[in-house]
């Protein structure tokens, strides 16, 4: 039986869901390095025990591996049990090997990957389909891709529609064809720079959810300069700034974060989750997870409550410390 957890709408999609929900990028494996299905399995069902009812993946993960994961995770399980399913669009992939992929907003790349996506899914729909990231060249037009996406959720294939990686500008774009339900952006206590994003967001009825609140594991308190140099080299991290020339300021800001975690008795991976789910507009945190222990680490920051005490202290830290960019704290 699922631990109750309670939940915040998204947006006005309808939908209802936990603060935070789990991210199948790594199950995939492919950029993450190696990953044993067997593991990926009992991870998802470790989250839905824990009462988390919703899973982000997207068709690129894997690619395809981690949508077939999930079917094979949630086969046989009642309806009235089942998790809310988020995937994404508007990548194909190119090379399996380099991992080298051009977008693709064509309306008609969007329904085949939606067919593709239902198929490993075994579903009949999702509940949220998301364009993964904005038209590079040659660009697809933002109201083409977008009148796409408003024509699947009125044809019931998806129940609700979403954009990822988008900005104000396109977002009031897309708004000014059919509501968007949600946006994805990347934030964390290193990576600031959607705040203007959550800000249009809340005032427009559009739920957010958030990748990254962790930083790929920066705010975990478990890397270090040697386990970065010791991932596998086809680990995604390896050419990340925020694991080489960044990576000193990350890890002291990871560092502050103990003495917080300490006094409300939770881990640094918790207060993390807290600190991105305080801000307007944030309806929820996507947070990744290879095994079920991983999960047991961080699940309490959906119940945890920053103090403005709690945020003070973090953006002294990060101001102190020099990690990444944008506003110190949220409002008060």
């Amino acid at each position: 039986m699922s631990a109750a957890r309670s939940t915040r709408p998204l947006g006005s999609s309808g939908l209802e869901i936990t603060c935070t929900g789990l991210g199948a990028w790594a199950i995939g494996g492919g950029e993450w390095g190696g990953q044993d299905d067997d593991a990926s399995v009992a991870a998802l069902r470790r989250a839905l025990e824990l009462g988390l009812n919703w899973i982000d993946t997207a068709a690129i993960y894997g690619p395809g591996r981690s949508e077939q994961v999930i079917a094979r995770a949630l086969r046989g399980m009642p309806q009235d049990e089942r998790p809310l399913i988020f995937t994404k669009c508007a990548l194909e992939l190119m090379d399996p090997v380099t991992w080298q992929t051009i977008p693709s907003q064509e309306p008609v790349d969007i329904r085949a990957e939606l067919e593709g996506s239902l198929r490993r899914l075994e579903m009949d729909h999702v509940d949220l389909y998301q364009v993964h990231w904005p038209p590079k060249e040659p660009p697809t037009p933002l109201e083409e891709y977008w009148q796409t996406m408003v024509d699947l959720r009125r044809e019931g294939k998806v129940r609700a529609i979403g954009l990822s990686n988008h900005d104000v500008a396109q977002l009031e774009a897309a708004e000014a064809i059919g509501h968007v339900d949600s946006l994805q952006p990347p934030f964390s206590a290193i990576r600031r720079g959607a705040a203007d994003e959550l800000a249009w967001c809340a005032a427009n009825g559009t739920g957010t959810i958030l990748y990254s609140p962790m930083q790929g594991g920066l705010l975990t308190g478990a890397f270090s300069a040697e386990r970065v140099a010791a991932l596998p080299d086809d680990d995604w991290r390896r050419e990340d700034a925020n694991y080489t020339s960044r990576l000193a300021a990350n890890l002291a800001l990871a560092d502050a974060l103990a003495p917080i975690a300490d006094r409300h008795g939770v881990s640094r991976p918790a207060v993390s989750i807290a600190w991105t789910l305080g801000w307007p507009g944030v309806t929820g945190a996507i947070v990744g997870a290879r095994a079920p222990e991983q999960i047991d680490g961080w699940i309490d920051g959906c119940d945890l409550r920053l103090t403005d005490a709690d945020y003070d202290e973090i953006a002294a830290a990060i101001e102190r410390t020099g990690a990444g960019d944008g506003p110190l704290r949220p409002p008060r």
